[in-house]
């Protein structure tokens, strides 16, 4: 199966200071792997486009980009909250991401490949239509998603994101979407903090306990995400790909290996095979520890190729 890799230099420009678990490095330990497992002689590498601001209206309010840029530093950092941090390299490295997305649609749904991961950073699947927040300015996954509605006239869209955090950005920009599905999974009560909507017909939330493994985590996605997802009949799917549920990854408390993310990538791809000609987006959001990160990021994509 084609698949592209998009990305851009630029994200790895977006400084968040020593320490910040947001880092550089992480696009780093992806690529590497790429190449010591041989998965970058297969891939199509993309160079992400710069989103336009007519794209991000579409999600986020005229004052939240101006509130980004306006206080957008020079030089030095900026801290919008305790976690989010920004610096002069930081938006440009946010439109690259959201670009990433934008561009990913257009290459799945105009046939040129059949699924895209976007390896790009700052994540965005905290980010409200008018406030940034949990590391992120933009939402790049609802961007997205915003796109294949308007620009290709979809009428189903599907975003599942299966990050250890709630992907409240999203949730709160789709709520009132009809043609939007939004399956999440993630700890609670854990950060973001914000209140959780109860499930509706476009979304699907499953909380899991600090102490869930692989058991708790299979079962909500085969017994909540899965019937809701067939029954969408999604043209599109996209997904919120975090990976700091992994039990190596210290962010949180939720134990998941290796394994379930092959597993859950091979659910999302049945699902997406059934209903929307095998058609899916992926965009990074979370995952801290480089090891698993990269081990988890390599089988995901191989598993959207159809390797393994």
């Amino acid at each position: 199966m084609r698949t592209a890799y998009i990305s851009h230099a630029r994200c790895y420009e977006h400084d968040t200071g020593e320490g910040h678990p947001e880092n550089a490095r992480r696009l780093s330990a992806i690529e590497d792997r790429f190449i010591a497992t041989g998965l970058a002689d297969v891939l199509r590498y993309v160079e992400a486009p710069e989103v336009t601001e007519a794209q991000l209206l579409r999600v986020h309010t005229q004052a939240h980009l101006q509130a980004i840029e306006s206080i957008a530093p020079q030089s030095g950092y900026v801290r919008l909250d305790p976690d989010t941090v920004i610096s002069p390299g930081t938006l440009p490295a946010a439109r690259r991401a959201a670009g990433a997305a934008v561009a990913a649609v257009d290459l799945v749904m105009g046939g040129e490949m059949e699924s895209a991961f976007c390896g790009v950073r700052p994540p965005g699947h905290h980010a409200e239509s008018g406030q940034a927040m949990g590391f992120c300015l933009y939402n790049n996954i609802a961007v997205g998603a915003a796109h294949a509605l308007q620009q290709y006239g979809l009428q189903k869209v599907a975003i599942v994101d299966f990050d250890v955090h709630q992907g409240n950005g999203t949730e709160e920009i789709f709520k009132d979407e009809e043609r939007v599905l939004f399956c999440s999974t993630f700890q609670h009560p854990f950060f973001p903090y914000t209140a959780m909507l109860p499930n509706a017909a476009n979304r699907v939330n499953v909380p899991l306990a600090a102490s869930a493994g692989s058991d708790e985590f299979r079962a909500a996605v085969t017994d909540h995400w899965l019937p809701a997802l067939n029954d969408f009949q999604a043209q599109l799917v996209l997904i919120s790909a975090g990976f700091d549920a992994h039990r190596d990854d210290d962010m949180s408390s939720v134990c998941l290996t290796d394994a379930d993310f092959r597993w859950v990538t091979e659910q999302i791809v049945q699902v997406a095979a059934g209903s929307a000609s095998g058609r899916i987006v992926s965009v990074l959001e979370g995952g801290y520890e480089l090891n698993s990160l990269a081990r988890c990021v390599d089988t995901h994509i191989r598993v959207l190729m159809g390797l393994q």
